[in-house]
């Protein structure tokens, strides 16, 4: 089996509901434009706040997906 490489995005996820469906958000997102998805790392969590109360919980995720081809 030859080598692989393999590039990260940096994506950010927004749900009203948890970041866990802002996560969710991110990679089902990615995975309509990026093929063979392989991990996902959360980097960052946060809220948007307004008024006191939580509006949006946002997830900053990074995706790694394998490149094509190659030499």
């Amino acid at each position: 089996m030859p080598d692989s490489v393999y590039k990260v995005v940096e994506l950010i996820g927004t749900s009203t509901e948890s970041w866990e469906k802002a996560a969710a958000a991110a990679v089902s997102r990615a995975g309509e434009t990026l093929r063979d998805l392989r991990i996902a790392e959360i980097s960052q969590l946060d809220m948007q706040i307004e008024d006191g109360k939580v509006q949006r919980y946002r997830a900053k995720v990074k995706i790694s997906f394998k490149l094509e081809g190659g030499a």
